[in-house]
């Protein structure tokens, strides 16, 4: 049964950076297209953006285009999510999910972000 663990988030003042890790198991990891969401109590989840297999591709949502980067080491089955310049408005649950070739999605039960003077 394949699992999910997200690390590295914390709390940060505006316009300082986080990376986010996101370490995979028990599934096919690099036949996998990975993605990253976030989810703020009382809203629903959002797509940040995602990565192809291979990394070949990514794509953001318009607000975090430019300063998060989403990458992925198909070596050691990990996932991540470099953000910079962070806004208060960043704030949330950051969850990892792997979408399979053929099987059911996995989501991670996520890691908290929290941008505040």
């Amino acid at each position: 049964q394949g699992q999910l663990e997200e690390t590295g988030g914390g709390s940060v003042q505006p316009g300082g950076s986080l990376k986010l890790s996101c370490a995979a198991s028990g599934f096919s990891f690099v036949t996998s297209v990975m993605s990253w969401h976030r989810q703020v109590p009382g809203k629903g989840r959002e797509t940040v953006g995602w990565i192809t297999t291979g990394g070949a591709t990514t794509e953001y949502r318009p607000s975090v285009k430019g300063r998060f980067t989403i990458s992925r080491d198909d070596v050691n089955n990990k996932l991540f999510l470099e953000m910079n310049d962070l806004r208060p408005d960043d704030t949330a649950v950051y969850i990892c999910k792997a979408s399979q070739r053929s099987g059911p999605n996995i989501w991670g039960q996520g890691t908290q972000v929290t941008v505040s003077s």
